[in-house]
């Protein structure tokens, strides 16, 4: 199969992907067999669609219905399934939603959706802060192992409840301590740019305390980062556990930092750049980038399908879409692509764009299959390099 026609299929697949479900008739983009309906970590699917086919209906249809179905407490729905409906036991937001709605205005000038953003968001920071602080380090906390989504990763192996929080096989509200707290580097860094984008949207509405405020409250985050989450001596930034030490597990939840772009810094962008991204010992894979790094010790013993503890995940290429060129790495970037459109060809007769691949062997784990992520991955490859 050529290349070309891989890409004919892609957009085809994609297509047939947009749906309504649960009564809900604005469409949306679902994820796949393995994860019916529409996540909230996913919500960058249908942004991303809109940028690949000049068609942001599909993202202002995902971002609305988040909003609507945000809980009296402030929270959004961790999904959205067909015959379940709305869940709300863990967080699960993966890219900071606010600011995935601001970039939708900016492409669309949508003062409705803007105008409702901003009153959604004001009440998610609100959740976030009343529920999710409290050790009061000043940093959001992950109560349970989806509230990251990095499924079956050795940085989540110390948690109570590495999936989501279960009393009797019932799902327990994303607002309820199951009984420690934990600190999540890309929680954080998600969280930072909730706020940094609130006090965007502030200034475009011309509330211009709320644009303080809010640029303040980020700026606390970030120190507050800086503070407890990053090690000097690896120049890396961790977890922090219950008792207050760093996890030490290379994860690339240190991609998040600058995804939702809290490094700013030369020198620190330049170690990190050369020791890890282009390091191929570290994140520099033959299939990159390693959901934790090559060097990391836990990787062996987390070998499984749906692995964020060994597999190279579509979604963490596609997420490169949100920094890499911002930060001067295009060409870079472009060599992912390239690896991920390849690994993408060799494996679709047997598991056609499943969500992951081995970083070494370019294997794919069979994990699941006709996955959103993975071929919105390939039709930005194909545009993008063709």
């Amino acid at each position: 199969m050529e290349y070309n026609e891989l890409y004919d299929i892609a957009t085809s697949k994609i297509k047939e992907h947009i749906k309504s479900i649960h009564g809900i008739i604005n469409p949306m983009i679902m994820i796949s067999n393995a994860y019916p309906g529409v996540w909230l970590e996913h919500v960058y699917d249908a942004v991303i669609y809109g940028d690949l086919f000049s068609d942001y209906s599909i993202a202002i249809n995902t971002i609305n219905t988040f909003i609507d179905l945000q809980n009296d407490k402030g929270a959004y729905p961790c999904f959205i399934k067909d015959i379940e409906g709305p869940g709300y036991s863990q967080i699960q937001e993966c890219v900071s939603f606010i600011t995935l709605g601001l970039y939708v205005y900016n492409k669309t000038h949508d003062m409705k959706l803007i105008n409702k953003l901003y009153q959604s968001g004001k009440r998610y920071i609100d959740f976030i802060y009343k529920y999710r602080m409290t050790r009061g380090m000043g940093l959001p906390e992950a109560f349970v192992g989806y509230d990251t989504g990095h499924d079956n990763s050795a940085r989540l192996d110390s948690y109570k409840y590495s999936g989501c929080y279960r009393v009797n096989g019932e799902r327990i509200s994303s607002d309820i301590l199951p009984d420690k707290a934990y600190i999540a580097v890309d929680m954080s860094s998600n969280l930072y740019g909730n706020l940094s984008s609130l006090s965007r949207i502030a200034e475009i509405l011309g509330i211009e305390e709320d644009k303080e405020k809010y640029y303040m409250m980020a700026e606390e985050v970030k120190k507050n980062i800086f503070k407890y989450l990053y090690d000097k001596e690896t120049d890396f930034f961790y977890d922090l556990d219950s008792d207050n030490h760093f996890i030490y597990v290379k994860s690339s939840q240190i991609f998040h930092l600058f995804q939702e772009h809290v490094i700013v810094d030369k020198d620190m962008i330049d170690n990190i750049y050369h020791k890890y991204l282009m390091n191929k010992n570290e994140f520099n894979s033959s299939y990159p980038i390693p959901a934790v790094s090559l060097s990391d010790k836990s990787r062996d013993s987390h070998k499984m399908p749906n692995s964020w503890g060994y597999y190279s995940q579509a979604l963490i290429a596609l997420r490169c879409n949100l920094w890499m060129d911002s930060y001067g790495f295009k060409r870079e970037y472009d060599n992912i692509l390239s690896k991920w459109m390849e690994g993408f060809k060799r494996n679709y007769n047997s598991n056609p764009f499943s969500q992951e691949l081995d970083p070494t062997t370019g294997e794919s784990s069979g994990a699941s299959l006709m996955y959103s992520s993975a071929i919105l991955l390939y039709i930005l490859a194909y545009k993008r390099l063709n």
